[in-house]
């Protein structure tokens, strides 16, 4: 049985080279070797957002309070709300955030998967538009 406290981890402000706005991600790192297993606690102020990005494994993602607004690429914005739990397959290119009227917090869990960032999410595509 492995523990990993939340109380105890540090919370790190999101990197601007991958997130739009501000974000702030408490790391779970580690919780699983077999498979590995990560987790982040990540809380997105208004307006913040991931930038389009890739897994190479399953992410799962548990909306803990707040609107999660997602998109994958070619398809309209989803919207889900807490308690809710979205499932990404490995090679969606996909983003997700917050709204602009309300903060969200979500717990990622990453299976076996390694992270590729790519580009923005322009203003236009999170208003709406889309890809």
């Amino acid at each position: 049985m492995r523990i990993l406290r939340l109380a105890e981890r540090d919370t790190e402000v999101s990197d601007p080279n991958t997130f739009t706005g501000h974000a702030r991600i408490t790391r779970m790192t580690g919780l699983s070797d077999d498979p590995k297993l990560n987790a982040y606690r990540v809380e997105f102020e208004l307006g913040a957002r991931t930038d389009w990005h890739t897994h190479s494994g399953t992410q799962l993602l548990l909306i803990i309070s707040g609107r999660c607004r997602l998109q994958r690429d070619g398809e309209s914005i989803t919207e889900i709300a807490d308690g809710d739990v979205a499932c990404i397959a490995p090679g969606e290119r996909h983003w997700h955030g917050a709204g602009p009227d309300s903060p969200m917090t979500h717990l990622a869990i990453n299976i076996d998967s390694t992270t590729t960032w790519l580009e923005k999410v322009a203003d236009a595509e999170y208003f709406g538009g889309q890809r």
